[in-house]
């Protein structure tokens, strides 16, 4: 954790993945600029996280990790591929797609240790799913099935605005108000809720939008994308979580 009055470190999943630029093709980690853009513009300092390589074998891993999330203010989960559907209990759908175990492993496990140090956490579009996963609960695989309807994802890699109605008395209502017109792009959803987890604000057709964790200090999983359409709001009160958190120590860490 950083001195009160620094910008707070904000650890940013990333991708893994082979990346083609200029002459070169590589393996990569790789995050889409405007998630660091939305954490620079908010005071934050990104610090990005990505899954390990293949052939890395590292025996204390999981202790590396915490102390990784002991330094850190706070923590953004962001979009992107499939979770794993074994990773909840079912068979994949073979529409699914850009599942990486790596990176379920990596954000289970970053989830799992910031949760136990009381960390703030806003959990973007694959970042919900994978919270509520973590959480013990599972996921829609194909919304288009359920509601007849491609409006919460056009097509793969588009965006639908969808009007949200948020919960009274939840940090999203506190940050966004009542009603907001959003972006989307997820063909999967919540479906059986995670342990702990509240529904805090839903789609005019019943589609679960944003979860919270009550007893965390910020712990808001959208399944939209404020990063895509500009809106800092989300980004700014996770902020402003992890600098009173600068001020005095969460309680919540392990005992060793």
């Amino acid at each position: 954790m950083t001195p009160a009055g620094s910008r707070p470190l904000i650890g940013v999943s990333t991708y893994r993945q082979v990346t083609s630029w200029w002459s070169w093709e590589r393996d990569a980690a790789l995050v889409p600029g405007a998630y660091l853009d939305m954490v620079v513009a908010a005071g934050g300092q990104p610090v990005l996280i990505p899954p390990s390589a293949p052939s890395d074998v590292v025996a204390d891993a999981a202790t590396l990790l915490d102390g990784l999330v002991g330094v850190l203010d706070g923590l953004v989960l962001i979009g992107g591929g499939d979770v794993g559907a074994g990773r909840y209990g079912q068979v994949p759908d073979p529409r699914n797609g850009g599942s990486s175990d790596r990176r379920d492993a990596l954000e289970i496990d970053l989830l799992e240790a910031a949760l136990r140090r009381d960390l703030p956490i806003l959990a973007i579009c694959r970042g919900l799913q994978v919270l509520n996963v973590t959480l013990g609960g599972d996921l829609v695989q194909q919304l288009p099935d359920v509601l007849g309807s491609t409006g919460h994802q056009p097509r793969p890699g588009a965006f639908g605005p969808v009007s949200i109605i948020t919960r009274a008395g939840s940090s999203v209502r506190r940050v966004l108000g009542e009603r907001v017109d959003v972006l989307c792009s997820h063909h999967q959803a919540v479906g059986e809720l995670g342990r702990g987890l509240v529904v805090t604000a839903t789609s005019e057709d019943g589609i679960i939008e944003a979860v919270e964790l009550p007893d965390q200090r910020f712990v808001v999983g959208v399944q939209w994308h404020p990063e895509e359409s500009g809106d800092s709001r989300l980004f700014a009160a996770l902020m402003a979580a992890a600098r009173a958190g600068q001020e005095e120590p969460t309680g919540k860490e392990e005992q060793s």
